[in-house]
């Protein structure tokens, strides 16, 4: 009787703790929104920016001898599947440089369950990439061989070993490690999603990895640009937040491709275990000779495009266990008429939300943004593509591009709607051009309607047609879409908990040794018997 009335207290004790669990137990959820917006200004105690790193700095110099691995990272192919990436061989730099010849070195991944018995091999593909330019005085650049090797058949939540290079150099890597995900399905969910964008090399950028390996992610969304190449050369390393009001009369925007692979080094001890997911942002452009664009983020990224049928590297999707992520291309063409559009239609028809019942959107820049920079920069693809993800009911967005962090209330179309999904801005990772601090609501702080031009795209400002913006370009207050914003370096965490509820908190670098402390905490609650949706079933 004893052990009984243990049993059943012990019962009735973890039906409680998992009720507080599934309402916050003091957390907010979306149910309990839209939230009254607040905001919190920047902290004069801190400085806006830090300096890049330097390129002899520890953790960006080259530590290999000859064709041995570097720059080692993941990315997911498929819920059995996996990408290895890798470079070997030294770039070149200057006036005259000569691409290295990738078939001098095998692309091969050793790999098994059991350390140091790697038995089963794959082998894949190598290219080399050049940034050029016909302009006296600017640096070419050629790069390292890099690989891509993809390692199929894999069980899912399995702890995988494995080494890669060439093994009959022999030149290959010591033994490092990844676990694969769940299969899709509404009760198998990732450990913990980082999401986290504009990231740079800069000490700011030390703190924000730091602190995002300390919360121990079992994947990465990095939601667009990433190294910032294209601002170290010219800039001296300082940075400079119009480049265009800085340097007029340059004739083209210089990359230094060399912080590539410094960036490559840098981030190789996170990503050679837990799998990034990347999508391109406007410093990935990068334009060299001939008109040729994005040619670093093309072939330095595994990206599944032809496992997810879109054939293309600027926008894919992929499955991480109940969770369908869709990763769209904001700089290359986003209207109705073309072939992303089309491409996302289908995807989203095949979307089995009984499946996968989170539905996560990412890309560079935001649609919902109250900062005066790049304030209503994207709009015209937000009118373009709005209605189709929301008539799928898309739950949660993330972009990048302002640096700072902002969480809108459930939104669509600049009104309040239960339906809509929740948009969060999280351009904050620590780049070399500091923290944004400046509101479109804030007295003369509004820009211009000629301002904040895309680099891709058209000019579609408007000004809002209802509500307390009536006839105006921007609000004279916090809009009510904008729940919360804060001007801070950080990153993100998403732990889905079920088919419903996701617990979103949002961490500063500030906080990096604080244990209990966050930025920003909610619970994103999914009600979809209260949503249509276009989707297959509803889960």
């Amino acid at each position: 009787m004893v052990d009984f009335r243990l049993c059943l207290a012990l019962t009735i004790f973890l039906i409680i703790i998992a009720e507080l669990l599934a309402s916050g137990d003091g957390i907010p959820t979306t149910l309990e929104g839209p939230f009254h917006p607040v905001t919190h200004r920047f902290d004069s105690r801190f400085r806006r920016g830090s300096d890049d790193l330097p390129m002899d700095h520890p953790r960006l110099r080259r530590n290999v001898t000859s064709f041995f691995p570097e720059q080692i990272s993941l990315a997911i192919s498929s819920p059995t599947s996996m990408w290895v990436s890798w470079v070997t061989g030294e770039s070149q730099i200057g006036s005259n440089v000569t691409p290295l010849d990738p078939s001098t070195v095998a692309s091969e991944v050793w790999y098994g369950k059991r350390s140091r018995k790697c038995l089963s091999i794959k082998t894949g593909f190598s290219t080399v990439y050049s940034q050029l330019y016909p302009f006296v005085g600017l640096l070419n650049y050629t790069s390292g061989i890099i690989h891509h090797v993809k390692l199929d058949g894999l069980e899912p939540g399995r702890k995988y070993y494995y080494r890669c290079g060439d093994s009959f150099l022999p030149a290959m890597s010591r033994e490092y490690f990844f676990e694969t995900l769940p299969l899709p399905g509404p009760k198998r969910f990732p450990h913990r999603i980082a999401v986290v964008g504009d990231l740079g090399l800069t000490r700011n950028t030390t703190t924000t990895i730091d602190h995002l390996i300390r919360n121990d992610p079992s994947m990465i969304l990095m939601v667009g640009d990433l190294s910032y190449a294209n601002q170290y050369r010219t800039t001296g390393g300082n940075g400079a937040p119009c480049f265009s009001c800085a340097f007029p009369d340059a004739p083209i925007r210089e990359t230094y491709q060399p912080r590539w692979d410094g960036w490559g080094r840098f981030m190789e001890p996170l990503i050679s275990r837990v799998p990034m997911m990347v999508i391109e942002g406007n410093h990935e452009i990068e334009p060299q000779v001939a008109g040729m664009t994005f040619e670093s983020y093309l072939t330095r990224f595994a990206v599944p495009s032809e496992e997810s049928g879109s054939h293309s590297n600027f926008y894919y999707s992929f499955d991480a266990g109940g969770v369908h992520f869709i990763m769209l291309g904001a700089y290359v063409d986003y209207n109705h008429t073309g072939a992303q559009y089309a491409w996302l239609k289908k995807d989203l028809d095949q979307v089995d939300r009984s499946v996968t019942p989170w539905l996560v959107a990412a890309w560079h820049p935001p649609w919902y943004n109250s900062y005066s920079s790049h304030y209503q920069e994207f709009e015209c693809m937000r009118q373009e593509m709005e209605a189709l993800l929301y008539d799928y009911s898309v739950d949660i967005v993330f972009s990048g591009h302002v640096h700072a962090y902002e969480r809108m209330n459930r939104v669509y179309n600049y009104t309040l709607d239960p339906c809509g999904p929740v948009y969060i801005t999280v351009g904050d990772g620590g780049n070399i051009e500091k923290v944004d601090v400046d509101h479109a609501d804030d007295p003369g702080k509004c820009p211009s309607a000629q301002d904040n031009i895309p680099e891709f795209g058209g000019l579609c400002h408007l000004n809002f047609s209802f509500g307390p913006g009536k006839g105006k370009f921007c609000w004279d207050q916090q809009p009510e879409w904008s729940a919360f914003r804060e001007s801070s370096f950080g990153h993100g965490i998403l732990e889905v908990v079920n088919s419903t509820y996701a617990l979103w908190t949002w961490h500063r670098n500030q906080d990096i040794y604080k244990e209990k402390s966050r930025g920003d905490q909610i619970y994103i609650v999914r009600q979809p018997h209260m949503c249509p949706t276009a989707s297959k079933m509803v889960a």
